[in-house]
């Protein structure tokens, strides 16, 4: 292993440990908090989404934790358990972000409509690119390699095209929850941590994809 892959695999790994902490110690802090006005986390998608006109949404409550998402073939908000009955800064603003992929949705948001249309393409990529890659290192062809390097390219489009896609929807739903005054001002700047430390997340993941992307494409070049 040559000293700029393993340098490579601290800066991904650092990267990534450390956003997943401080998105992990973010959300247990404002998990603890409880919101003025009372509202589970379901109750809060559900005002959401009936003010933005879309009472045909449906709510839905699922195992497991941080599993939150809404799935615009169903058109259903899907809420982990603990954001679905917590009444808790935290369980708001993951409540009200997933909602804002509904209003999205609804909303013909160009970005989301990207994402969704060049999803089915990119899981192929993301499933098939590494052994691509070690079949062209393996067998010494590099116009396999390249293929290979190019499919990890397209997962990282997809990544970049993400980013605007999850960063609007936490504004949509910031401004929902000041506009109908789910929370006073401070709980609302609570809110925003909980979603800005959950943005990270996408952040690191597509740099440190960039970073191995830069990588390969220095080792095939040699």
């Amino acid at each position: 292993m040559n000293l700029s892959y393993l340098l490579v695999i601290v800066v991904t790994m650092a990267l990534g440990f450390g956003t997943n902490a401080y998105i992990k110690s973010t959300y247990n802090k404002w998990s603890k908090v409880p919101i003025t006005s009372g509202l589970t986390g379901a109750q809060a998608a559900r005002k959401m989404l009936d003010e933005n006109g879309l009472t045909h949404v449906a709510l839905t409550q699922i195992p497991g934790q941080l599993t939150d998402h809404y799935d615009p073939r169903t058109q259903v908000v899907s809420l982990s358990q603990a954001v679905y009955s917590s009444r808790s800064v935290a369980a708001t603003a993951i409540a009200c972000h997933e909602c804002g992929h509904a209003v999205q949705h609804a909303r013909n948001y160009v970005p989301a409509n990207i994402r969704s249309a060049i999803a089915p393409v990119v899981n192929i990529a993301s499933q098939v690119w590494l052994f691509a890659l070690l079949a062209g290192i393996f067998l010494n062809l590099i116009g396999l390699i390249w293929a290979a390097i190019a499919l990890y390219a397209a997962v990282i489009v997809f990544q970049l095209v993400t980013l605007p896609v999850e960063l609007d929807a936490s504004a949509r739903a910031i401004a929902n929850i000041r506009g109908y005054g789910f929370l006073p001002q401070q709980e609302a700047n609570g809110a925003r941590t909980v979603l800005t430390a959950a943005a990270l997340t996408y952040v690191a993941g597509a740099l440190s994809s960039a970073l191995q992307l830069i990588y390969l494409i220095l080792m095939a070049r040699r």
